[in-house]
């Protein structure tokens, strides 16, 4: 049959054919050591678009023997470390961030014509009505940042907030949305941002994943466990999930009957085996497989000890609202702490809960939106003054935002008398605090009822060059060569600012 490989016939092959035909062109290129096959190696490696392009020479064989060791960036850093608040779903910004007071006039009152010519929706049907926000703003801080009494708490850290207002996406279903965010492509496939600044920066403790991921609110985020896929990266940088119930790792544990010391001398033997086939093949993967191996041998001391809060004080665990015993976002607020703390990269939580449409009590803005704000506010503000009491703040990036916003109307879906809001791309708020952020700024604004931006649109793939930009990496310049592209966070097309704006 054509296109069909005869395994058999394989077998039939002298050794060094078989061996050649197990090949992949990439691994030829690896092995070969004149020619054209050692330039294009050279610039394949050359090229590697990691901190400091190329490592030096002297740490060249420590990275060959674990691709999380620590790497210089491209150029000094603001921020060592990133703690993402993820609020899947898309939180309100009219409840939050951005106070409409026009809103709240019109309220109830059809919506302008001129705002829905042209425009998608996710679910509104007919001619929507514009819906004022119930709850109120106030000033706060030596700042006056302007919060939601539904953020009683966030008040008391508003002078370390960059409060952005300007945010757009170009997608408006959640999954797409949180894959652009997260990979900077709307599809599957791509690399998550932990996966690429553990690739550019390695790891500070190789104790610990470089990349943690916390679920909260039930279930994982719309888009799936892709949001912490490696993608075409080596899957040595995928983000590890971790659970706050059971064991913090599945499968970490030493089967049983076999002890450490029997664990450890298997681990000897499976290495001299990888190496071996690394040698010969020079498949990156196989290094990857030796790595994990190792960190998971090390993972089994080091990760139940990080991840145990009864350690912490009886204040601190009160301060974040959190329970030694269960799971919570209190606690993976309390455990970002912990891991930043130890020297882990990238910590990436997501909250569940956060699509407010309206359908009924459980997604409404009245009754289930003040209950999501009290199950996160706490936490979050104690995060940012744990961080900042401990001098950790300067040195580790925070960042708090949604998928994309929510319309200015009403969606009264089916008729339903609750009150809750479309997806909206076109604007949303976030905030940003510590490592490198101006803190006590307001960027960005949005017109009277909150439709479109009027001041300072910023893009995903701004949000993500500014990212990479404060912990030292050029967005530009971090690439991985895959399907005959350079491939970037911010997309092979690399069409990104860096925010300055944002920037102390």
């Amino acid at each position: 049959m054509a296109g069909h490989r005869d395994n058999n016939h394989d077998q039939d092959l002298p050794l060094h054919l078989q061996q050649a035909r197990a090949q992949t062109r990439r691994q030829f290129l690896r092995r070969s050591q004149a020619g054209l096959g050692s330039i294009a190696l050279a610039m394949l490696l050359d090229r590697d678009g990691r901190g400091q392009s190329g490592a030096r020479a002297e740490d060249r064989t420590t990275t060959a023997d674990n691709p999380m060791t620590p790497r210089a960036p491209h150029f000094d850093p603001r921020a060592k470390r990133v703690i993402y608040l993820h609020m899947s779903g898309g939180p309100p910004q009219q409840e939050l961030l951005d106070s409409k007071p026009a809103l709240v006039k019109h309220h109830m009152q059809p919506c302008p014509d001129e705002l829905l010519k042209g425009q998608k929706f996710a679910f509104i049907k007919g001619h929507p009505k514009l819906l004022g926000s119930p709850y109120k703003f106030h000033k706060w801080g030596a700042s006056g940042a302007e919060l939601s009494e539904l953020l009683p708490h966030l008040r008391g850290v508003a002078d370390e907030l960059a409060i952005v207002r300007s945010m757009w996406t170009d997608q408006f279903n959640h999954a797409p949305a949180e894959l652009f965010l997260y990979t900077g492509s709307s599809r599957n496939g791509g690399a998550a941002m932990g996966s690429w600044i553990t690739y550019g920066l390695g790891s500070e403790n190789q104790d610990l994943p470089g990349f943690v991921v916390l679920i909260s609110g039930g279930t994982d985020p719309t888009g799936g466990k892709a949001l912490w896929s490696t993608g075409y990266l080596p899957s040595v940088y995928q983000g590890v999930q971790c659970r706050t119930v059971g064991d913090p790792v599945l499968y970490v544990g030493d089967p049983k009957g076999m002890d450490r010391t029997d664990r450890r001398r298997t681990l000897d033997a499976l290495r001299r085996l990888n190496e071996i086939e690394l040698s010969e093949f020079g498949d990156p993967e196989t290094l990857t497989r030796i790595s994990q191996y190792e960190l998971a041998f090390r993972m089994q001391m080091a990760v139940p000890d990080v991840m145990d809060i009864r350690q912490e004080p009886a204040a601190i665990i009160e301060e974040y609202g959190a329970t030694p015993v269960g799971s919570s976002f209190a606690n993976n607020c309390l455990l970002a702490r912990r891991l930043v703390e130890r020297g882990v990269r990238y910590v990436q939580l997501f909250d569940w809960g956060w699509d407010c449409h309206g359908t009924g009590a459980g997604d409404d803005i009245v009754k289930h939106l003040p209950a999501k704000c009290r199950e996160v506010d706490r936490p979050i503000a104690a995060l940012v003054g744990d961080l900042k009491r401990r001098g950790l703040l300067d040195e580790t990036l925070v960042v708090w935002g949604g998928e994309f916003g929510r319309t200015s109307m009403n969606e009264a879906r089916g008729g339903s008398t609750f009150l809750g809001r479309d997806h909206h791309p076109h604007c949303f708020s976030i905030w940003m605090a510590g490592g490198g952020i101006k803190p006590g700024i307001t960027v960005g604004a949005t017109d009277e009822l909150g439709y479109h931006i009027v001041d300072n649109p910023i893009s995903i793939h701004d949000l993500q060059a500014t990212i990479l930009h404060l912990l030292g990496l050029d967005a530009w310049k971090l690439t991985y060569p895959y399907q005959g592209l350079d491939q970037k966070l911010i997309g092979p097309e690399g069409d990104a600012k860096v925010r300055k704006e944002l920037l102390a």
